[in-house]
């Protein structure tokens, strides 16, 4: 039998299940304040979904197959095809503008590298049928939002942000045919990652002239504005698209993240159908790759037999979310994942037997609280009562409920010093009779416990 999950491929037990889930608590939480609702697709397409789109050649990359009725079919390796054919299934019924969120797991056969596994689970956020800047920054705000709600600051997490608009009419202005523009486009991707002499030598290769080779290695560096209208403010159409990026960046002010934002031409997005405003979030520190990377593409849906409308949309993974998660200590905890509260025996315990324990339990989950106990009538009646609130504890109930005398319930805190430990008491008869009054009151302490060590 295997002893561990296939390559690339990961176990979540019990802790590292909490950390996922308080990722996508966060997530959830931050796409609920912007008003963006939930959708899900099939783990598995036609392949063709994904060979329209980026060719034959992406085949290698999927975990692809023939089904048992002779269908090519793939793992979902993104999700934005299956946005694109749920969209156009159901163009002319939708309200405009779209705005959709999912949280799948997704599938690639790739090589294995740090930050990268062959299976992930990626926030999806897209805006569907809005072509103004607007939507730019309210999809950009989503993602750093994320950042904020899950610990992290513009210490902690950049955005760098470019215009494939702004960046084609710079690169027009400076002498770059459209033939040349993919090959200027791979050689800025990789230009803060290769030496300047490669990427000189590239460019020439791909028969640029050397004062053009220059103005082109010049560009990441003019991410100022002002730069930007000195060096082309003879260019009509790129000024145009300027003061539509000056806007962009006038909504991120007010929408309270332009802090986090870095205006930086070399990033155009390794994918050929973006047709603006596009970004990538990184750790300030350089040292693990994208945490995510998305922008504008107003073609996409179209071109892949869908409905003809503006979109724009992001991808953020959890595996390098994850890894940064753990190396800021200022970062948020998963939080306590025990029950809510542990029911053990107290002395009341002889005149309270484990049906009347069983009583309590049942109420106190009617009433919506997780509740644990030892499995064990010998263990509720026979063990001493401290061994029971050790077990209580290791267990990471937040509570631990007992009878404390035959009038009495007691719920006691287990989170810190138990010396110092709250404590509530509320009558043992009214618990077991499940007055709605009495169950609140335990719920309040509870919570209020809860809370407390979450601060």
């Amino acid at each position: 039998m295997a002893r561990s999950a296939l390559p690339g491929f990961r176990d979540f037990y019990p802790d590292e299940f909490a950390r996922r889930a308080h990722i996508f608590r966060a997530w959830r939480e931050v796409a609920r304040r912007y008003a963006f609702v939930e959708y899900d697709g099939p783990p598995l397409e036609p392949l063709d979904l994904y060979t329209k789109k980026s060719g034959d050649e992406i085949v290698a990359q999927l975990y692809a197959f023939e089904d048992k009725g002779g269908r090519q079919v793939a793992l979902r390796p993104e999700m934005t095809p299956t946005l694109a054919r749920m969209v156009a299934a159901r163009a002319q019924a939708l309200r405009k503008p779209i705005r959709w969120y999912s949280i799948p797991q997704l599938f690639r056969y790739e090589r294995q590298q740090k930050g990268r596994l062959r299976e992930h689970f990626q926030l999806n956020v897209d805006i569907v049928g809005e072509p103004s800047e607007l939507a730019d920054a309210e999809l950009l705000a989503v993602a750093l939002d994320c950042m904020r709600e899950l610990g992290l600051g513009p210490d902690d997490v950049r955005a760098r942000v470019s215009d494939r608009s702004l960046l084609n009419a710079a690169l027009d202005a400076i002498g770059v045919t459209a033939a040349q523009r993919p090959a200027v486009y791979a050689v800025l991707d990789k230009v803060a990652r290769q030496p300047h002499g490669v990427s000189k030598e590239k460019l020439a290769g791909a028969g640029l002239a050397a004062t053009v080779v220059d103005r082109v290695l010049r560009l990441p560096d003019a991410g100022a504005v002002d730069t930007l209208r000195r060096d082309f403010g003879k260019a009509p159409k790129l000024i145009a698209i300027l003061e539509r990026f000056e806007r962009y960046l006038g909504h991120l002010d007010a929408l309270g993240v332009r802090a986090w934002v870095d205006v930086d031409l070399s990033i155009v997005r390794g994918l050929a159908y973006y047709t603006g405003i596009v970004f990538e979030l990184f750790d300030a520190r350089g040292a693990l790759r994208a945490i995510c990377g998305g922008g504008r593409y107003d073609t996409l849906l179209k071109d892949l037999g869908g409905a003809d409308l503006p979109a724009l949309g992001f991808g953020m993974g959890d595996v390098v979310l994850g890894e940064l998660l753990s190396q800021r200590s200022g970062s948020p905890a998963a939080g306590v994942t025990g029950a809510d509260v542990y029911v053990v025996g107290g002395a009341g315990a002889l005149h309270h037997g484990m049906r009347d324990a069983l009583r309590v339990v049942s109420h106190l989950r009617r009433a919506g609280l997780s509740v644990d106990y030892a499995l064990s009538e010998e263990k509720y009646a026979a063990r001493g009562f401290h061994n029971q609130l050790d077990a209580a504890r290791k267990t990471g109930a937040a509570c631990a409920a007992y009878f404390e005398s035959d009038t009495e319930l007691v719920v006691q805190g287990l989170l810190g010093k138990l010396s110092d430990a709250p404590r509530a008491a509320v009558p043992a008869a009214s618990a077991l009779d499940g007055d709605g009054e009495t169950l609140e009151r335990v719920r309040a302490f509870i919570l209020s416990v809860r809370g407390g060590a979450s601060h």
